[in-house]
């Protein structure tokens, strides 16, 4: 049997330690090829380059996998890998890992996320993988697992049409991870805050901050389930249409 063609990407740039683990967990599955931003990217959302020329260039940081750099978003790495260097979709698609969580509303700013969503919208299986951690150095080991207890079933299965997996891993030791459970996203969001500051002109500036706030009580949402030590698997879909509401629109008199 053909192995599987995986592209790999990611928002936290090339250098960091959570692609290297996707990269070296995901090898034995199939040819890999890996295009990530040569810079963080994180919080670009599904950002496009437009108004700046992009470059790719090949990279010898992973020594036995075809890797490149992309000075552009997550999303630019998916169209550039698709339409410029394999020319043609790849089996699946792999976004991460992520350093630090991608749960409930955080998914909209997410270019982990995003990347994934871009491979759902192209037709290719596809998965976001993040780890409850912000520490560039944390601990891999949990995440490896959910890495490959995900990739076991999506190998075995055709995913939904139209949808992509949102999987976010416990800030736990493996010893303690209870394995995968799917969910839906919590009902949270960011409480933003902007400090606010003065360079040595002067002049002011702002740096985004706040707290995250949880107040969904739900037992089946994917902030609950990271807190029992599972990894939550959320399906995304990128039609965003409020179906709900069309009936009441209407009613309106449109």
């Amino acid at each position: 049997m053909k192995k599987p063609l995986i592209f790999i990407t990611n928002d936290d740039g090339i250098f960091s330690k959570g692609i290297r683990t996707l990269v070296e967990t995901v090898k034995p599955y199939g040819r890999v090829v890996v295009i990530a931003p040569d810079k963080p990217q994180s919080g670009m959302g599904h950002a496009i380059t437009i108004n700046n020329v992009l470059r790719m260039a090949k990279s010898d940081i992973f020594d036995d996998v075809e890797t490149y750099t992309c000075t552009g978003t997550p999303v630019d790495c998916v169209k550039l890998g698709i339409y410029e260097l394999m020319k043609r979709k790849p089996d699946l698609l792999l976004s991460g890992i992520n350093h630090g969580a991608n749960t409930s509303t955080s998914v909209l700013y997410s270019g982990t996320m995003s990347a994934a969503v871009e491979g759902a919208m192209e037709g290719i299986p596809s998965i976001g993988f993040s780890l409850a951690d912000y520490d560039s150095e944390a601990d891999f080991t949990a995440s490896k697992k959910a890495v490959q207890m995900t990739l076991d079933k999506i190998l075995q299965n055709p995913m939904p049409h139209g949808v992509c997996l949102n999987v976010n891993v416990p800030k736990i030791a493996s010893s303690e991870f209870k394995g995968l459970k799917v969910c839906r996203a919590a009902h949270a969001y960011w409480e933003d805050r902007f400090d606010k500051r003065e360079d040595q002109y002067g002049n002011p500036y702002y740096w985004l901050t706040g707290e995250f706030s949880n107040e969904d009580k739900g037992e089946d949402t994917d902030l609950f389930a990271l807190g029992q030590g599972f990894a939550s698997v959320v399906p995304v879909q990128f039609d965003l249409t409020a179906y709900h509401a069309m009936a009441e629109l209407n009613s309106w008199g449109f």
